[in-house]
């Protein structure tokens, strides 16, 4: 191994924040308790994480990689093409980086990367976020050295003795802050007298969503219910003039830079189903109504959201389904306190904390054997 000021640690993977947020946190991690440790991350080019990664101060090197077009097969061969490409960029920052451990956090840019470090004998790490293994982590499993899971029962997928239940890493703010509800809505100019609806659908938005918080406004306004809505960027400009019809009772942005203070000012959380946003909200305690989204690989969403709502740690409503039930689910939900507490209690027992130092834990033991 080499030593503390060298070692070098490579992570790849991106392209939602639910890849990005979980590789950010273990690399906090990684730097609190290695502050010299060389840190390079490895991402898809025309994706989130060429932003994010450098904005949280860290260097990116950037692959050519896209997901397989299961609806177009002939688009596949651009696909083929970029994917070789982008494991010729993989081989080369093997040999000029010389990374001690490779870190694999799922998403396109991911596979190319561990599959070399993996061809040229260097130990990897990967980390699977949701309830129904990704793919690329299953067919990179057999070869890793280590896999951190966020739900028991994964050995269906996985060898089971490279497995541990680590839960995923949350993003630091969202758990060090304790402010008090009545505070963070302080904070975010939200009144402190009525129950508050948070919705958010992602960082680009969620169509189904902010059409069913569209036809549900009117209802949650007589109920008395104030709501606070991520519309995400693509539909930022229709939700603002929708919402400026309920300027008593809404508050639409396009993105919410401070999660942290909306979850704790939150009474109830709209969103979809991405193991991210599940994790957080299971160390918050916080109650939900979970969306799965019906456009992502082997619909994973609706097994993350199941995976709470058999435990009464949260309430799923299908996206088909969510133009006519969301309304009336959030109403029954957001005005019974008692079902808000008891729920989020449920989610709090599934919470798994200090994912990123536990990861940490088995980085060391992987690099202390080697």
């Amino acid at each position: 191994m080499s030593t503390e000021k060298s070692m070098k640690i490579l992570i790849s993977g991106g392209g939602t924040g639910g890849h990005i947020f979980p590789a950010l946190a273990i690399a906090g991690a990684l730097r609190r308790r290695h502050p010299d440790c060389e840190i390079l991350f490895v991402g898809a080019s025309n994706r989130m994480e060429m932003e994010r990664v450098p904005a949280a101060g860290y260097k990116i090197v950037g692959l050519p990689v896209s997901g397989f077009n299961r609806k177009n097969i002939l688009a596949n061969f651009k696909v083929i093409y970029h994917l070789a490409k982008s494991m010729l960029i993989a081989r080369k920052v093997l040999k000029t980086f010389k990374p001690d451990i490779a870190i694999g956090v799922g998403g396109y840019a991911s596979g190319p990367m561990l599959k070399q470090a993996q061809k040229h004998g260097i130990p990897t790490l990967i980390q699977e976020q949701n309830s129904y293994a990704g793919v690329t982590n299953k067919l990179l499993a057999k070869k890793a050295s280590a896999i951190c899971t966020a739900y028991p029962g994964m050995d269906k997928f996985f060898p089971g003795e490279k497995i541990t239940l680590t839960g995923n890493p949350v993003r630091e703010a969202i758990t060090a802050n304790a402010v008090s509800p009545q505070e963070a809505r302080r904070q975010l100019g939200l009144p402190e007298d009525k129950p508050v609806l948070l919705v958010v659908g992602g960082s680009l938005g969620a169509r189904t969503i902010n059409q069913s918080v569209e036809a549900s406004l009117e209802k949650w306004k007589q109920e008395g219910i104030f709501t606070l809505w991520q519309t995400g960027k693509f539909y930022a400009e229709k939700c603002s003039e929708i919402a400026g019809k309920y300027s008593d009772s809404v508050i639409a942005t396009p993105f919410i830079d401070r999660m942290d203070l909306a979850y704790r000012a939150a009474d109830l959380v709209v969103s979809r189903a991405g193991a991210g946003t599940i994790s957080e909200l299971q160390l918050l305690s916080k109650p939900a109504v979970l969306v799965p989204s019906p456009n992502v690989a082997e619909d994973h969403q609706r097994r993350n959201a199941e995976a709470l709502a058999t435990r009464g740690a949260a309430v799923m409503v299908l996206d088909a389904d969510a133009p006519s039930k969301l309304q009336d689910t959030v109403v029954s939900l957001i005005t019974d306190p008692g079902r808000l507490c008891k729920t989020g209690e449920a989610a709090g027992k599934m919470a798994l904390p200090k994912a990123d130092e536990k990861i940490v834990d088995i980085i060391d033991n992987i690099l202390a054997k080697k």
